[in-house]
């Protein structure tokens, strides 16, 4: 006898923002050397998946602690943002320090949801 409980739940990954792609533009676009600017623990500002965020008021918060900003400030942070394995609560917390968007040509491919062409799955 099956239950409800038995079925196995549809995959709920696939409708997740974890590119911050859903973000709502802000208009305003950056060039990279624009955000190495920004490099300081007074002024830190990243680019992860090809959003650029000022996260200077984060800093004292950041449960990782500070230094680890201060590793990425100015940079492009996608490989390191995702190599933590960042909760979808950080991934929202990020949003309010959302700048605007990373100059297309500074982007980088979309590592968190690349297919990979044996299994045509998708990566999250």
């Amino acid at each position: 006898m099956s239950t409800e409980a038995d079925a196995k739940p549809e995959s709920f990954a696939k409708d997740l923002d974890v590119t911050m792609e859903g973000q709502e533009s802000s208009g305003k676009v950056y060039r990279l050397d624009e955000v190495a600017s920004h490099n300081s623990e007074q002024d830190l500002w990243m680019a992860i998946h090809n959003k650029v965020y000022d996260v200077t008021k984060f800093t004292d918060e950041h449960p990782g602690g500070i230094e680890v900003l201060i590793d990425y400030a100015g940079m492009e942070a996608t490989y390191a943002f995702e190599d933590v394995g960042h909760s979808l609560d950080a991934r929202d917390l990020l949003a309010q320090y959302y700048v605007g968007d990373l100059h297309e040509d500074d982007r980088t491919e979309k590592a968190a949801t690349a297919e990979t062409e044996e299994s045509g799955c998708v990566i999250v």
